[in-house]
């Protein structure tokens, strides 16, 4: 599964992504989405144009390095088992 979210995401690496976007992507809920922003695993870009709510996106190569990032952690921890 991690594989074909890799090819799908190398694919709209250039792209903006909505935090609802993203938790499909990873299929984790939103809520996990900003726990990852707020650990500074996932960098956004603030949309907002004046005192709205804000509007983050996120660059979809930032959630390509968190799928490595995470693909990488879970070998080291397999082979450590």
């Amino acid at each position: 599964m991690l594989a074909a979210i890799v090819r799908r995401s190398s694919r709209v690496c250039d792209k903006l992504h909505s935090v609802r976007s993203v938790a499909e992507m990873l299929d984790v809920s939103r809520r996990s989405v900003y726990r990852y922003i707020e650990a500074g695993e996932l960098t956004v870009v603030d949309m907002r144009t004046g005192v709205e709510r804000s509007r983050v996106r996120i660059i979809g190569r930032e959630v390509e390095a968190l799928i490595e990032r995470r693909m990488a952690l879970s070998k080291t921890t397999q082979s450590a088992l």
